[in-house]
């Protein structure tokens, strides 16, 4: 409680802990009427029509925010949520925040609560309770004490019409179906209001497959299909795509890890036909091969599965068999803890870092770490901390739990700490409890769960009290679940001998500059991903090299889809342009998962909708790969070598064949 003014002052100080108190509370307003609702916020966005600039404010920076704005004549609302932390959503600025809001049509904005409390829950039609919209930071919503929340009137209960929607999955489009399997539905009743409506429907399908009586979709031919949920005149319906039958098969996990019995995880599998267009295939399409006497593995009703462990230390291997085509795929298991040892600290005189020595360890040598005294004021740059990192990043097993070590402590209460990147390499510490004690302990930190694995190990470090700690042993607790499965795929079908290179029409190069010419090679031309080089179109092959200079959060990303878009729609426009390679270098940490998944999506539309081809080609990468997926060829050329392509863009079949330099 802040008391403002003598008297004020005089009654606060009057108080004692326990006494009970009234708190009395009413709006002031400057002018006009009490409002009937208000929400409070930090900053404005949007004052008037006009973004607001925060550039150099502290709350400035890249984060996950919620906002609310209203138009100018005050009849639309905008709410936002904004994901962040993560490594494919990093956040937004303020000033981001308030431009964004501003395109969205706000006259006026609020910043709200922002950081792991930024959670959006909606309402489907029919629904009887809301499910979240967003990501949390936090990897689940966390709880808050207060929320923005709009209501609709109750509805009338009676029918209006039907979401049909698949059930679940794990798949990068569920409404897709490999031929020969099925895609369980459900089909919600709501009435004119969107407000919950019973009525089970009776069901039908158009085109490649047919829906049975439990609303089972089965993919008979590839192409578009419809199902149909009707009751009464009420109609709901779902596109859905029907692929090729599945060629492969793969689990979105290669390993689980369970730290005890009783405990369980989930995992789905995803079949690629063919063209490398993938789809969730669901419990029902496999069969499951595993030692029943060690696990339980069942369909989590979501059109995935889920793994828990009969006994308290085990390995194994869970095999899941395609029944349609015979397409397997593994799937390595582990239950129980052990101790895998990281960082032994033998090597203590090669860390490095203020307040750090070479001590004698549990056993062996240790690292001393004497935490100074704290700054006597504010702003001053000495810091009650120490810290050491090592010769070089240690890596931590990817399935780790929980990092241990063994502390020696002077009973002075200064705190352990464990330093840690992630594979974004956004910085993580763990801190351990003050070391109130004196002797060795053995001190474990969990892991907590949201963190981009791998994680490696950067530091350690002693903080908070003036003291000495001794640490030895550093070890990461994690299940033994054994080496993840290896999948040995045949070549794709576009890699060739000189022979069957040289069939095509015309060739060119991908590899270094040189002075190696063209016509040396029999190519017409040789690429060497420089990205300051426009598009050109050749023999009907429209090549757009892509920067991958910057970061997709950075701006990278939206620059490169806006010119691949733009490509995307010449390439369409031309009568004489068959296919677009899509050429950039090597760059695994500029181009997120979320950019590589659009391009691919973009590229898969454009062959789908003109009839027409494409290619990524990937140049300087440490390794020659050709794949394909959604149907979009993708090759990646080894640096230092020259890989030689042969082109046809109006071939029948695949148009491009490749001899890895």
């Amino acid at each position: 409680m802040v008391a403002r003014g003598a008297a004020a002052a005089a009654e606060l100080a009057a108080l004692r802990p326990g006494d009970a108190v009234a708190v009395a509370a009413r709006p002031v307003t400057s002018a006009g009427p009490v409002p009937r609702a208000a929400v409070g916020g930090r900053e404005a966005l949007v004052v008037a029509g006009v973004p607001q600039d925060h550039d150099g404010e502290p709350n400035n920076t890249a984060a996950p925010r919620t906002a609310v704005g209203f138009s100018r004549d005050g009849r639309q609302v905008r709410l936002v949520a904004v994901d962040g932390r993560q490594r494919d959503s990093g956040g937004l600025t303020l000033t981001g925040l308030g431009r964004m809001m501003r395109r969205l049509g706000a006259y006026e904005a609020l910043n709200l609560d922002g950081g792991g409390s930024t959670t959006l829950l909606a309402g489907l039609s029919g629904a009887t309770a809301l499910a979240p919209e967003n990501t949390p930071s936090d990897g689940t919503p966390r709880p808050v004490p207060n929320g923005l929340v709009l209501t609709a009137p109750a509805g009338s209960g009676q029918l209006a019409g039907y979401r049909v929607e698949p059930l679940g999955g794990v798949g990068p489009d569920v409404t897709r179906v490999l031929r020969g399997l099925t895609r369980t539905l459900t089909a919600t009743g709501h009435d004119a209001a969107l407000g919950p409506a019973p009525g089970a429907p009776s069901w039908s399908a158009a085109g490649g497959g047919g829906v049975d009586p439990a609303g089972v979709f089965h993919a008979l031919r590839p192409g578009s299909a419809t199902a149909y949920a009707r009751r009464a005149g009420v109609e709901g319906a779902l596109p859905l795509v029907v692929l090729g039958p599945p060629a492969r098969l793969r689990p979105t996990r290669d390993r689980i890890g369970l730290a005890e019995r009783g405990e369980s995880a989930g995992f789905g599998l995803v079949g690629y036909d063919a063209q490398g267009a993938a789809a969730n295939v669901e419990p029902r399409d496999v069969t499951l091969r595993f030692d029943r006497s060690r696990w339980n593995v069942t369909g989590d009703g979501r059109g995935g599965f889920t793994v828990s462990a009969r006994t308290a230390r085990a390995t194994g291997m869970l095999r899941a068999t395609v029944n349609a085509t015979g397409a397997t795929a593994e799937l390595a298991l582990g239950v129980g803890l052990e101790a895998l040892p990281v960082a032994g600290l033998e090597d203590a005189a090669r860390w490095t870092g203020p307040g750090t020595a070479t001590a004698p360890g549990r056993s062996g040598r240790g690292l001393a770490l004497s935490v100074p005294a704290p700054a006597p004021l504010p702003g001053s740059a000495t810091a009650a901390e120490a810290a050491a990192v090592p010769p070089r990043p240690v890596p931590l097993p990817e399935l780790a739990r929980s990092v241990s070590l063994w502390v020696a402590g002077d009973g002075s209460g200064a705190r352990p700490g464990v330093r840690l990147a992630d594979a974004t390499g956004a910085a993580l510490t763990l801190r351990g409890p003050a070391a109130d004690w004196t002797g060795w302990r053995r001190v474990a930190l969990p892991l907590p769960p949201l963190p981009e694995r791998p994680l490696t190990l950067t530091g350690l470090s002693a903080s908070g009290a003036r003291g000495r700690l001794v640490l030895d042993t550093v070890a990461a607790e994690t299940p033994p679940t054994g080496p993840a499965p290896v999948y040995r795929t045949r070549p794709d079908p576009i890699v060739a001998d000189a022979a069957g290179v040289r069939v095509r029409p015309w060739r060119f190069a991908v590899g270094p500059a040189g002075p190696v010419p063209a016509r040396t090679l029999d190519a017409d031309f040789v690429l060497t991903g420089a990205v300051d080089r426009p598009a050109f179109t050749h023999r009907g092959v429209r090549f757009l090299p892509l920067d991958t200079g910057r970061a997709t959060l950075d701006g990278g990303g939206v620059d490169r889809m806006r010119t691949l878009r733009a490509a995307l729609a010449a390439a369409a426009r031309e009568p004489d342009t068959g296919a677009l390679a899509v050429v950039r270098r090597y760059a695994p940490r500029a181009v997120d998962r979320k950019e590589a998944a659009l391009l691919t999506r973009y590229l898969g539309e454009f062959r789908r909708t003109t009839g027409k081809r494409a290619a990524v080609i990937t140049v300087g990468a440490p390794r020659f790969t050709a794949a394909r997926s959604e149907g979009v060829l993708e090759v990646s050329a080894r640096r230092g070598g020259r890989t030689l392509f042969g082109a046809d863009a109006f071939a029948a079949g695949d148009w491009l064949s490749v001899r890895p330099g």
